[in-house]
């Protein structure tokens, strides 16, 4: 079965965004990039809210276009490209770039994804994987945590009525100071 992996940029006081939205306390250094590279490399399939995919699809299907991005940028812009994507919304009208639009039944549509042969699925957003979250549908939490505290903004994780038990199954310290975080759901040992 195909695992959803939630996984994201994250302030060391939990936060994937500033107080106004801002993200730019969190531009990857060339390492970092690279490492993100590998990770979209081997998700089968990307799933959206209509914020993150818009985002991503304001910016990623031609920057690859521009003489002066770096090696590293041209490469996840083609990763990113043709990858197929699922955008989850109820207010979008039509999306684009190898993307497929999903109104309603979030869970019965992630589990039909599962149960797909391929490889696992990336959820970003901060909306739906509160969504995912909360149904139980995250198989997997990767933090890359930046030595910044942002003191207020998007939690990467929702407020919840249950705790979730995780087991850490993997560290990478970078050489500007980010941390790589792996976590699965389990006991904690």
């Amino acid at each position: 079965m195909r695992k959803v992996i939630y996984s994201m940029n994250v302030s060391l006081d939990g936060f994937i965004e500033g107080p106004n939205r801002e993200l730019d306390w969190s531009t990857p250094d060339e390492e970092l990039h690279r490492f993100w590279n590998d990770q979209v490399r081997e998700a089968g399939t990307f799933l959206y809210g209509r914020r993150l995919y818009e985002l991503m699809a304001d910016y990623w299907p031609t920057a690859d276009a521009n003489p002066s991005a770096p090696e590293y940028v041209v490469e996840f812009a083609r990763i990113w490209r043709d990858k197929p994507k699922i955008v989850f919304s109820t207010t979008l009208e039509e999306v684009g770039w190898n993307s497929t639009l999903v109104r309603e039944n979030i869970a019965e549509e992630v589990m039909k994804l599962k149960a797909q042969p391929g490889t696992d699925m990336d959820v970003g957003g901060p909306t739906l994987a509160s969504t995912f979250i909360r149904l139980g549908l995250i198989d997997e939490y990767r933090l890359v945590v930046h030595p910044v505290v942002l003191g207020g903004g998007t939690p990467f994780f929702p407020a919840l009525d249950n705790s979730i038990g995780l087991r850490l199954v993997e560290t990478r310290t970078f050489g500007s100071g980010f941390v790589y975080l792996r976590y699965q759901p389990g006991p904690v040992p």
